[in-house]
């Protein structure tokens, strides 16, 4: 298939009302798609048709330079991790402007990358001035934390919890997201940190009132904290 051939397969899986929620911006407070970039594709679509194509880098680069949501979400999933350099990460992480689009790109592609390749591009993104730079640095961070182990070895959880008490609250809403992943995080598998991680989140307050379906935890850091405590006792 020609990157042609794709655009057209993407348009005519586009649901009106997929287009609708994607274009708006989210109680998170993250810009959504915008209406000449998408097509409102439903991710299970965008899943069974990266089956249908399978893999092929190639494609999936010249899909993701379209700039276009559903093709870039298309892009990943049929994208080979290993070939993927971190200058050309570094420089993808930063195209990426819709949640979706970056949560893939961190959880799918950055996360498969040779663990010192991955460490040295998350130090770098979390001093970055660039939110969504700094997203996937954060992205990275919690779930190192998350992992526990070696994986978290060198980390100094109290300082990323002076960070991001000073700096979450004014930080952009795509960077948001994932220190508050990151303070979740420490709350849960520190103990000893649990409490200040709690007084953290109550006194910046991000995400309490966040409209909430049954059976779904909160992202508001106290409770998120409580509950995932409660569930491993």
């Amino acid at each position: 298939m020609t990157v042609k051939d794709v655009l057209a397969k993407l348009e005519s899986l586009g649901d009106a009302g997929r287009r609708t929620y994607n274009a708006r911006v989210g109680p998170d407070g993250i810009a959504g798609a915008p209406p000449d970039k998408q097509f409102g594709v439903k991710t299970g679509d965008i899943r069974a048709l990266a089956r249908k194509i399978k893999t092929n880098h190639e494609l999936a680069l010249q899909l993701w330079k379209t700039g276009h949501v559903d093709a870039q979400m298309l892009a990943i999933l049929i994208m080979k991790p290993k070939d993927v350099s971190a200058k050309e990460l570094d420089k993808m992480v930063r195209e990426a402007r819709f949640g979706w689009v970056a949560e893939w790109l961190t959880s799918y592609i950055v996360k498969e990358q040779p663990p010192a390749e991955k460490e040295a591009l998350r130090a770098k993104w979390m001093k970055d001035k660039d939110g969504w730079a700094a997203r996937a640095g954060w992205h990275l961070t919690a779930s190192m934390i998350n992992k526990g182990g070696k994986d978290a070895d060198g980390l100094d959880v109290e300082k990323l919890l002076d960070r991001i008490e000073k700096e979450m609250p004014k930080a952009p809403p795509e960077t948001r997201w994932t220190m508050n992943n990151t303070l979740a995080a420490i709350g849960i598998k520190h103990a000893k940190l649990r409490k200040r991680a709690i007084a953290i989140g109550e006194k910046i307050g991000l995400y309490k009132d966040w409209p909430m379906s049954k059976g779904c935890t909160i992202p508001y850091v106290p409770i998120w904290i409580e509950e995932m405590v409660k569930r491993k006792a």
